[in-house]
């Protein structure tokens, strides 16, 4: 009977994730959303529960849940080589390669650095070699950052504390969430997952 209750190999039941989890937990240490008090693993942990909320496998949800590490944890001793090596190493080469698909890289393929805006033009580019996972990755990563800001907006009597956490404030926080979900329908990701990061980002686009 236990074991018709709880099926410990459905997505966010699994050693895997916990696993994704402990080592992200490990990495994002003492970082905190920015302009919050929140402990960053919040995003993660959220990106996974929208990522298991629409039924996707293991190793999608464990490459939500360390989706920023390359990018936020090259610190503490740690290069982005290193980390790439470990997340490789620990969780496999899938996993690695949805995790750098949506990951914004510094330098281009000639090695010469990105500046703030060329690193979002990548970005948006690379999503048209980017597979299946990593798209639902990008989106549901989104689709959190979206509805935060929009629930922070909710709560604050002060707009401009929230827009500030982004460099350019409103207007370029709302056209990049606009770009990806553009970006991410001209790729031909289709999923459900779309309909609500647009309607988010609609809303976005209506509030001040």
């Amino acid at each position: 009977m236990v074991r018709e209750i709880i099926n410990m190999n459905q997505p966010g039941y699994s050693d895997a994730i916990n696993h994704a989890f402990a080592f992200a937990a490990k990495h994002h240490d003492r970082q905190v959303r920015k302009g919050t008090k929140l402990p960053y693993l919040t995003q993660p942990a959220n990106v996974a529960v929208i990522l298991a909320r629409y039924d996707r496998d293991e190793s999608t949800i464990v490459a939500g849940i360390l989706h920023d590490v390359v990018q936020d944890c090259v610190r503490d001793g740690f290069t982005r080589e290193m980390l790439e090596q470990r997340i490789g190493e620990k969780f496999g080469d899938d996993v690695l390669a949805t995790v750098l698909a949506v990951t914004p890289r510094r330098v281009d393929d000639d090695g010469v650095d990105l500046s703030a805006e060329e690193k979002k033009t990548d970005y948006l580019e690379r999503l048209a070699n980017a597979s299946e996972p990593a798209l639902w990755v990008c989106a549901a990563d989104k689709v959190h950052n979206v509805n935060s800001i929009l629930s922070d907006l909710g709560r604050t009597l002060d707009p401009d504390s929230v827009w500030s956490r982004s460099a350019g404030g409103r207007s370029t926080t709302v056209k990049w969430y606009r770009d990806v979900s553009d970006r991410l329908r001209e790729v031909g990701f289709n999923a459900p997952i779309m309909d609500e990061l647009r309607a988010a980002v609609t809303t976005l686009e209506g509030v001040s």
